[in-house]
C-alpha cells in the first residue's frame, strides 16, 4: 500500500515525497482511513511507529481540502501534549506536512515566553499544539477560543494520566464544542487509559496493530546485574570500550541525572543532563548538541525525554529501572523507531528486581540477566542491600495483630 492509495491530498503527497516517505506504517494504514471518515480512535502502538503521522496526516487533508473552499479563520485543529518537548516535535511534523499549502500551525507551552506565542496566535492558527498548562492560560485570559474546533488529539495520554493532567483536561473540556472528532493516542493501552477514554469519547474505534504494550520488536534488550556502587563506572565502561556515540541515559530523579552526567565528564564521556529544571533555552541546547552528536551521552528524566526524537538513535541505558513498569516501554522506544535496530541495556541492582518482575509481567516475557565482566555484583553487597530493606507497613501491621511485634516502643521527645 502507499500513501497515495490512501486518498490523501497532493500537497500532503508532495511533502512526503520529499521526505523518501513511500510506504505508510501499520498503524498509519489502520488509523488514517478511520480518521479521514471522521471517527472517534483510541490508538495504541509501539513508539516509533509513526503515530504523529497517523493523526496529522488525515487532519491536514481535511483542512487543505476545505482551504481551497475558503474557510472561515480559527483554530480547527488542537492537539494536546504532555511536555514542551513532545509539542514542538508534533508541531515540527505538521509544518513539515504542511509544507507548499497556507494551513499556519502554532506550538504554544509552559517554559518559555508567552508574548511570541501569542503573537504567532494573532498571526492566524489552524492547527494548535499546546501542553495542557499553556492552553488553560490562554483560555482564562480571554487570548484564544475553541468554538471552531473540528478534531483534538490527546497524544500520549498515558503519560498525561502520569503526569497528573486529568483536572486540567477536564477544565479544557467545556471550552470545546460538542461536535468535534476525538482522537487518542497511546504508546500503551490499559484500564485507566480506557477509562480515562470514556469521559469524553463515544463509539470510538479501537485501533491496535501490536500486541498491547509489547516493546518494539527490532530492539535488542540486555539486563546487566550490577551493584549500585558500580553502575557509573560500569556505564562509562560500557560507552567507552564498545565505542557508543549518541547514547540516550535514563535516571528517575533530576538530581540524579546531574549527578550522574557529572560522574561521567570525570570519566572522559562528554555528557549533559536534560530534566524539567532547566530552562527552555538550555534544553534546547543540549538536545540540539546531542542531536550534532556534540554530547556522547545525554542523561535524561523520563518527563524530558518524551518528544525526543532522533533517527538513528541505537543505544539507550536504564542507569536506574522506572517504578512504572509502562514507561520501560517509552524510554526503550526511543531507539529501534522507524523499523530501525537498537540496543536497550538495563543496568539492575538486586533492590530493583522486583522493579524488573514488573517490566516482565508487563510484556510476557523473561529476561536472563547477565554479569557485565569487570562489574560482576558481589554477595556481600546484594546481603547488604536486602539487610537495609525495610519492613512494609502492611508487614508490620500483620505482625502486631499475630502478637508477634517485638519491637519497642519508640519514646516520645
Amino acid at each position: 500500500m502507499s500513501f497515495q492509495s490512501l486518498g490523501l491530498h497532493p500537497k500532503l503527497l508532495s511533502a512526503l515525497h520529499k521526505k523518501a516517505y513511500n510506504t505508510p506504517t501499520p498503524i498509519q494504514t489502520a488509523a488514517i482511513p478511520l480518521v479521514m471518515n471522521k471517527h472517534d480512535i483510541m490508538a495504541g502502538a509501539q513508539t516509533g511507529t509513526g503515530k504523529t503521522a497517523a493523526f496529522a496526516l488525515p487532519l491536514l487533508h481535511d483542512l487543505i481540502t476545505n482551504a481551497d473552499n475558503h474557510p472561515l479563520p480559527g483554530i480547527k485543529v488542537l492537539v494536546l501534549t504532555p511536555t514542551r518537548e513532545l509539542a514542538q516535535q508534533v508541531h515540527s511534523s505538521f509544518v513539515e506536512y504542511s509544507t507548499g499549502s497556507s494551513i499556519q500551525c502554532v506550538a504554544t507551552y509552559g517554559g518559555a515566553s508567552i508574548n511570541p506565542q501569542i503573537e504567532k496566535l494573532s498571526a492566524g492558527c489552524e492547527v494548535l499544539v499546546a501542553t495542557p498548562g499553556r492552553l488553560l492560560e490562554l483560555l482564562f485570559k480571554q487570548l484564544i477560543h475553541l468554538d471552531d474546533v473540528k478534531a483534538w488529539v490527546l497524544d500520549e495520554a498515558d503519560r498525561m494520566l502520569d503526569m497528573g493532567f486529568m483536572p486540567d483536561i477536564k477544565r479544557i473540556l467545556p471550552y470545546l464544542p460538542q461536535n468535534k472528532q476525538t482522537l487518542l493516542f497511546s504508546a500503551t493501552l490499559n484500564k485507566e487509559i480506557t477509562g480515562f477514554s470514556n469521559l469524553f469519547m463515544t463509539k470510538a474505534k479501537l485501533v491496535e496493530v501490536d500486541n498491547r504494550n509489547a516493546s518494539a520488536d527490532k530492539v535488542e534488550q540486555t539486563i546487566y546485574q550490577v551493584d549500585k556502587a558500580q553502575k557509573s563506572a560500569a556505564l562509562s565502561y560500557l560507552i567507552g570500550s564498545r565505542n557508543w556515540h549518541q547514547v540516550l541515559v535514563f535516571t528517575r530523579t533530576k538530581i540524579g541525572a546531574d549527578e550522574l552526567a557529572k560522574e561521567m565528564k570525570k570519566d572522559g564521556i562528554t555528557a549533559q543532563s536534560i530534566h524539567g529544571d532547566k530552562s527552555q533555552g538550555a534544553r534546547e541546547r543540549v538536545l540540539a548538541d546531542f542531536k550534532e552528536r556534540k554530547i556522547r551521552a545525554l542523561v535524561a528524566t523520563d518527563v524530558a525525554a518524551r518528544g525526543i526524537d532522533i533517527e538513528q538513535l541505537e543505544y539507550v541505558v536504564n542507569h536506574e529501572l522506572p517504578y512504572n513498569a509502562e514507561d520501560y516501554i517509552h524510554r526503550i522506544g526511543r531507539t529501534g523507531r522507524a523499523g530501525a535496530a537498537g540496543l536497550a541495556v538495563s543496568l539492575v541492582a538486586s533492590k530493583e528486581q522486583y522493579l524488573l518482575k514488573d517490566i516482565e509481567k508487563l510484556l510476557g516475557i523473561n529476561f536472563m540477566p547477565q554479569w557485565l565482566e569487570g562489574f560482576e555484583p558481589s554477595q556481600d553487597a546484594i546481603e547488604q542491600e536486602q539487610n537495609k530493606r525495610k519492613p512494609s507497613k502492611k508487614s508490620l501491621r500483620n505482625k502486631a495483630l499475630s502478637g508477634k511485634d517485638n519491637r519497642k516502643p519508640r519514646r516520645r521527645r
